[in-house]
């Protein structure tokens, strides 16, 4: 969904109702953005945000509402449908594995085979994920980010979980919420949607410092 466009709104106001468990339940229609890309939660959305909800109040609530997401699933058990009664869904290509590993049994070793079968007899099964345009592999071509992205994840993790159990005071350390803040600041998905050059060195020059202060 496009966010500055407001795309979620427009497409809210052309849905109807849908039938769950016998009862006639209102469609939602919710935003994905995967962070400041290209400036848009900065520039555009402040801009164009407010206009929508002024087209709701002065629509005189003609079926189309805004709230979160909270108060939808709310609204939902106000009628008496229990989440057993959801519709179920799952990654693309997720329904292969379970076609080889019944999800009641499976372990992780019985998955870890089934993706390994797949992977060598189906050219279309990954589980790289996607970009949202869904044409673009998160992972391959990336190793120079996503390599420095999970070392620093696991020196982070090494260095402090024992410590943040034993002493849940240390997360109020200077150290442990810089090292925090390098970490986090790897692992934004800007580094990987913007492709490579001066935007990837950046993800180097964190992961160095990061590492330096883990080290």
């Amino acid at each position: 969904m496009l966010v500055a466009q407001m795309q979620p709104y427009h497409e809210a106001m052309g849905r109807a109702q849908q039938t769950l468990s016998g009862h006639g339940v209102p469609s939602l229609v919710t935003q994905i953005a995967d962070g400041e890309n290209g400036g848009v939660m900065m520039n555009e959305f402040p801009r164009d945000y407010p206009p929508v909800w002024e087209q709701i109040r002065d629509a005189g609530n003609q079926g189309t509402v805004g709230l979160t997401g909270t108060e939808y699933l709310e609204a939902i058990a106000a009628m008496g449908i229990p989440e057993t009664d959801f519709p179920e869904c799952q990654a693309v290509g997720q329904a292969k594995i379970w076609q080889r590993v019944d999800p009641d049994s499976s372990t992780s070793e019985k998955v870890e085979v089934a993706i390994a079968e797949l992977k060598s007899t189906d050219h279309q099964f990954h589980m790289d994920g996607a970009s949202w345009t869904n044409d673009l592999s998160w992972v391959k071509g990336y190793d120079n980010v996503l390599e420095p992205m999970n070392e620093l994840s696991v020196k982070f993790h090494q260095k402090y979980d024992r410590l943040v159990a034993e002493d849940p005071s240390v997360t109020q350390r200077q150290d442990y919420q810089e090292a925090l803040l390098y970490l986090m600041l790897v692992e934004t998905s800007c580094f990987r949607y913007w492709g490579q050059g001066t935007w990837t060195d950046y993800a180097r020059e964190l992961y160095r410092r990061g590492a330096d202060l883990l080290d």
